[in-house]
């Protein structure tokens, strides 16, 4: 039935999220496994969370295989992005099918640029920039060998919103974007595609921490559906993207944020 092979439309299909063992990225883990995808779930610290996301993957499954691990890598690390990599086709003795890469860090304290110091933009460099590009080039690497895939990077609405005290956050997930739309072009006729997904104002522990309840009703009031973003906003289209349904949108910026910013 259609609505059985929409259900399943990533069967089988080996995906590795960063970053999920919480928020956004803990959101398109279980998305893509209910899609019927086989997922790692990338932390780079608190195995307690990425563990129990696993556990209720596996746990939800009709085989006795598991259909999700959780592999601890720091992002930055090139090593550490490889033996990722490794571990997810030795786990699921497969090809990889698409990186979605969700790792990131923000500033809770948003100083301005002026306040920022250089060991923060540093370290939010290192993950957000650093960290998409080495996990992109590993993914590039495998997929063309796979025959093709899906690399999709998540980026943030704020690079188009501009708002103070983001400098380093936006100016981060900024050359991610162009890395994004470049890479998409080097990779002509392997049959991966690459896109950003850049999310506005997400109810989750990243977008809370810092904020004062005055602030979160601004943003809110910003938005024209008059609400945050949910992680299953944002989910549900990286599992189209990630379909066989998707394979028409590449090199693309698709800001999914209800309207919160053009």
């Amino acid at each position: 039935m259609a609505g059985e092979t929409t259900h399943r439309s990533l069967d089988g299909r080996v995906a590795i999220v960063t970053g999920a063992s919480r928020g956004i990225g803990k959101a398109i883990a279980i998305h893509l496994h209910s899609l019927g995808a086989r997922v790692v779930i990338n932390y780079a610290s608190n195995s307690t969370q990425a563990d129990l996301v696993v556990s209720e993957l596996n746990s939800s499954g009709t085989t006795s295989s598991p259909r999700a691990i959780a592999v601890k890598a720091d992002v930055s690390d090139p090593d550490q992005v490889k033996l990722l990599f490794d571990q997810a086709e030795q786990a699921f003795e497969s090809k990889i099918h698409m990186l979605i890469n969700c790792a990131g860090v923000l500033n809770p304290k948003y100083p301005t640029l002026a306040n920022t110091t250089v060991e923060d933009w540093d370290a939010t460099f290192n993950v957000n920039t650093r960290g998409a590009f080495l996990c992109a080039k590993e993914a590039g690497n495998r997929l063309i060998r796979g025959g093709g895939g899906r690399i999709i990077l998540i980026s943030t609405s704020v690079v188009g919103a501009l708002l103070p005290g983001y400098a380093a956050y936006a100016a981060s997930k900024a050359a991610m974007e162009t890395m994004a739309k470049i890479l998409a072009k080097e990779l002509k006729g392997t049959g991966i595609t690459v896109n950003c997904v850049a999310p506005g104002p997400v109810a989750t522990e990243m977008f809370f921490a810092g904020k004062s309840e005055e602030l979160v009703n601004r943003i809110v009031d910003a938005c024209p559906l008059g609400r945050l973003g949910e992680p299953k906003d944002v989910s549900k289209f990286v599992g189209f993207l990630g379909s066989d349904d998707g394979e028409w949108i590449n090199g693309q910026i698709i800001r999914v944020n209800g309207g919160f910013v053009v």
